[in-house]
């Protein structure tokens, strides 16, 4: 990784400096934006055509990016300097190879991007290795071990496929009567099909946080506390900064500084925690940008986007100047069709909004085509007023 910036060049001649990001989503395309600020060529890549980053990218390819032989001729082909992943569904153990055998440049680590693809990885690395508070676990091969385990970590739970990203695949368990249901919609959901679960117990938790934290040049920088609101394990709502106790903030900082430290690299992490009063336990962490991040659209000089970018190039992080309380709510459209938006005017009547329309070519059941931001006085005004946005928002699917 760069211990100084890389010299940039321009984009499309021979000085270009190239970035492969593999994934192009929402998240994706703010990334490729705040890379272009520095004349970077960005390379965009996913499973299917017209993905959000691939409409602000200099260069776009479609492929299965589990299929090890198709990703190996990607970036064969591309010579990028460094491959941002930014999604889990990515045959992770090429980049591996790579890393090792070809010096490829993998953001933060390909050891980081291969350990959080399934949660199997970052859950043992995170409870058994560091020694880190986590919810109680158990990990399932079939339909027998998951019913097995649900005496052990209990009732309600929730069990999640080892990858998928915003809800894909996971269920609570609340009663008895979920527990078919839950099973089946963890072997259908995921992003790479049936098998191997976590079942996870439930955590008597006050809220739950992400703690953006920046792996940089010159150490590690974190955001104020991003507070949010999940419903079936994905994403609605997000605010900053989420008050809590100082001796809660310190534990929280300390746990996402070890397991930033030990997946290494530069770059954005989103650790997930929850807390309980001063009591503080590990969820999850993503090695990129994260989809609660989105606040910081609006609530911060430098957004996570341009953070990641700059850590990743090797440039400096300065401090991180907040604009007060703000808030962030997610649109999704639910149906099948192309997405069509309205009310923008009225949604953006208020002073101290904003949107971000991703451009999601389409919609197949349900999926987050845009996001509603906001800054107040107070966090309460802030996430009133983004839900006003997002009201006055009507999508359509055609």
């Amino acid at each position: 990784m760069h211990e100084a910036p890389p010299v940039f060049g321009t984009p499309e001649a021979k000085n270009a400096y190239r970035v492969l990001l593999l994934g192009s989503g929402e998240l994706g395309k703010e990334v490729a934006i705040e890379l272009q600020r520095f004349g970077v060529q960005v390379i965009a890549a996913d499973r299917y055509d017209n993905a959000p980053a691939m409409q602000v990218a200099h260069e776009c390819h479609t492929l299965n990016m589990l299929d090890p032989a198709a990703l190996r001729d990607l970036i064969a082909r591309v010579r990028p300097h460094l491959v941002v992943p930014e999604i889990e569904a990515i045959h992770t153990q090429t980049l591996v190879d790579l890393e090792q055998n070809n010096g490829l440049q993998v953001i933060p680590t390909a050891r980081a991007a291969r350990l959080t693809m399934d949660r199997e990885g970052i859950r043992r690395l995170a409870a058994e290795t560091l020694g880190l508070p986590t919810s109680p676990y158990r990990f399932v091969d079939d339909e027998a071990g998951y019913r097995a385990a649900l005496p052990e970590v209990g009732i309600p739970c929730v069990i999640k496929p080892l990858m998928s990203s915003s809800g894909k695949g996971q269920s609570t368990v609340r009663s008895e009567s979920d527990i078919d249901a839950a099973w089946h919609k963890a072997q259908t959901g995921g992003r790479s099909g049936m098998g191997r679960c976590i079942v996870e117990g439930f955590i008597d938790f006050d809220y739950e946080i992400t703690l953006l934290t920046v792996r940089h040049r010159d150490g590690t920088s974190f955001c104020a506390p991003v507070g949010h609101l999940q419903i079936d394990g994905d994403y609605r709502e997000s605010w900053m900064p989420q008050p809590m106790s100082e001796t809660a903030w310190a534990k929280a900082q300390d746990i996402a500084r070890t397991i930033t430290d030990n997946l290494g690299g530069f770059g954005l992490f989103g650790v997930e925690l929850f807390v309980k009063g001063d009591a503080v336990w590990f969820s999850e962490v993503s090695p990129r940008p994260h989809d609660t991040g989105l606040v910081t659209l609006v609530s911060q000089e430098l957004s996570e986007f341009a953070l990641h970018a700059r850590a990743i190039l090797g440039l400096p992080i300065p401090e991180i100047r907040d604009y007060g309380p703000s808030a962030s709510v997610a649109i999704l459209a639910k149906g099948t069709g192309v997405p069509e938006f309205s009310g923008v005017a009225e949604a953006l009547a208020e002073t101290g909004t904003a949107l971000r329309l991703f451009g999601k070519p389409y919609v197949e059941g349900s999926r987050r085509v845009a996001v509603a931001l906001a800054r107040d006085e107070t966090l309460d005004g802030a996430r009133e007023k983004a839900r006003r946005v997002a009201a006055a928002l009507k999508v359509d699917l055609v």
